[in-house]
């Protein structure tokens, strides 16, 4: 605890500082924070919008709905 920096937090128990990014700025949204990670050139700037996951994977909404439901289902009510 409280020795740990990066995309996983500080885990210092205070949420206010998890978006801390490697200059030690801290963000307020999770598209300003991922992108201070990234490597240039290695991936597409986020934008503010946070995408949907299933857009960059057809075939896999059908599958995480399954796997939604269960989660949702009477087993974890």
């Amino acid at each position: 605890s409280g020795q740990v920096r990066g995309l996983c937090g500080t885990f210092n128990g205070d949420q206010r500082d998890e978006f801390t990014t490697p200059e030690g700025d801290v963000e307020p949204g999770v598209a300003a924070f991922a992108n201070a990670f990234r490597a240039a050139g290695a991936c597409p700037a986020l934008g503010p919008a946070i995408p949907d996951p299933c857009d960059g994977f057809p075939g896999s909404r059908e599958r995480a709905e399954a796997a939604c439901a269960v989660l949702m289902g009477p087993a974890f009510q």
